[in-house]
């Protein structure tokens, strides 16, 4: 017996016009295939796009950017008629690059449903789907077995620090990484360890910083500065919140043997064990950073959003909330939730015939290809121009120059003038960041190659 949603939303009739859709969208993509100039009859126009849209916001723009809706794979075309090839995708939110015909197809049928937003009391089975798949991907590798959606990063994280306070009640403090970045809500801006991030906010004196890898020496520090928390906070540290991969903080990898001994003796003094991985989820080769680095054993608590459209915070039984502790109006649009489904399957049951996770996926060999190209115009072309190139999976970060602030500022902005968008991570060093799509062929790589060596040999000029 199905419903009368069923009958309408998986009819001949729907299908063919979501089909026909799509090849109207596929015949403009086709004239989308490169980087280009702006359209110089669109000038005028634009500067008033960008005039209007940072006099609302209240400050400029950091690129002089306005999409103009539509894309093709890396490419997106702006309002200016340009195209750039886009390795940042809106800071990982647009894991299959621009137009991609399944999300188009998956946001149709999410806009075809009887509510944009669905809510907390009233889920349709988007909602159900999505959060089914989640927990039980999760579950293979760790001992989380609920969750709960929200709208954003920030959301899922302070949803995450509400369930570890209150099972770990009247513990309130929290350890955190250095160098991390959890947010820019009020609290999530306190946990995060840039000041620049909460200039004029007040200090709550409630996170304890334990410092990131810095190479083998490094673990009995870390492991040392942990333990003196743990001995001068007795009974009152919630919660160990930790990037498996830290993202805003420059890309920092670490290995298992570091993370390993810090989570077992926060399991041994009752502290949850957090993962934000609200950058790492579906970049370093498998669904979770936590199973790249297997130490999903440890995990308590991890949160996930951008790939996703939406936010989610999972947790094991253990740690399952109160009712009450979290809720809210919004969870997503029933448009993010079936995007959401659509990439989600795609990630555990591969992308036109290929696998996507594991060590011969598809993320690996992006991965491998990319860095090879960097290593490649490090040793060539740009010998001293850049160095330090690293990461996981679809996360690159290479150090242009000395690594100071100015010059990495003024490279992206030349990276987009030339037509490759990109975004910066770290200080002291500062880093050039790229966040790659699945989509990434050969030849963009390639194309990604001369456009920074054409804007490392420019800025070079100028200095």
């Amino acid at each position: 017996m199905s419903t009368l949603a069923d009958s309408i939303f998986t009819s001949a009739k729907i299908a063919g016009l979501i089909a026909d859709l799509k090849k109207e969208v596929a015949q403009g993509q086709k004239r989308i295939d490169g980087v280009r100039p702006p359209n110089p009859e669109l000038a005028v126009s634009y500067q008033s796009y960008l005039e209007k849209l940072q006099g609302l916001r209240g400050r400029n723009l950091f690129y002089p950017y306005v999409g103009s809706g539509l894309g093709h794979g890396p490419y997106v075309e702006l309002q200016d008629g340009s195209v750039k090839l886009d390795l940042i995708n809106g800071i990982g939110i647009h894991l299959f690059g621009h137009s991609h015909p399944d999300l188009i197809e998956a946001s149709l049928r999410g806009a075809l449903q009887d509510v944009v937003m669905q809510g907390n009391l009233e889920p349709n089975r988007e909602y159900a789907e999505l959060l089914e798949i989640l927990v039980t991907a999760a579950g293979k590798n760790s001992r989380l077995k609920k969750g709960w959606i929200g709208t954003c990063g920030t959301i899922v994280n302070e949803n995450a620090l509400k369930i570890a306070r209150q099972k770990n009640s009247p513990a309130r403090k929290i350890l955190a990484m250095k160098n991390n970045f959890a947010g820019r809500s009020t609290l999530m801006a306190e946990i995060t360890d840039n000041a620049e991030y909460r200039v004029g906010l007040p200090s709550y004196g409630e996170v304890l910083y334990v410092p990131f890898y810095d190479g083998p020496s490094s673990i009995e520090k870390s492991v040392a500065t942990l333990k003196k928390h743990i001995a001068d906070n007795h009974k009152n540290i919630a919660c160990f919140i930790f990037e498996p991969l830290q993202g805003e903080g420059g890309f920092n990898v670490a290995p298992k043997e570091f993370f390993e001994p810090l989570l077992k003796i926060c399991r041994e003094n009752h502290i949850a064990v957090w993962a934000d991985e609200i950058q790492t989820f579906s970049r370093t080769g498998e669904l979770f950073a936590f199973e790249t680095l297997g130490i999903g054993e440890y995990i308590d608590i991890v949160t996930l959003a951008k790939t996703t459209q939406c936010g989610a915070v999972l947790y094991t039984e253990e740690y399952n909330p109160k009712p009450g502790l979290i809720a809210g109006t919004f969870t997503a649009s029933t448009v993010s939730l079936s995007c959401g489904i659509k990439t989600l399957k795609t990630l555990l049951n591969g992308m036109n015939g290929e696998k996507v996770l594991g060590p011969q996926g598809r993320i690996q060999k992006i991965h491998k290809k990319f860095t090879s190209m960097l290593e490649s115009l490090q040793k060539n072309s740009c010998k001293g121009l850049i160095k330090d190139f690293g990461g996981l999976g679809l996360m690159v970060a290479m150090t242009p120059y000395d690594g100071s602030k100015d010059k990495v500022m003024k490279l992206l902005q030349i990276l987009f003038k030339n037509g490759l968008l990109a975004f910066s991570c770290g200080h002291d060093p500062y880093k050039i960041r790229f966040l790659l799509p699945l989509v990434l062929e050969d030849k963009h790589i390639e194309e990604a190659r001369i456009l920074l060596e054409k804007s490392l040999h420019e800025l070079s000029l100028s200095l």
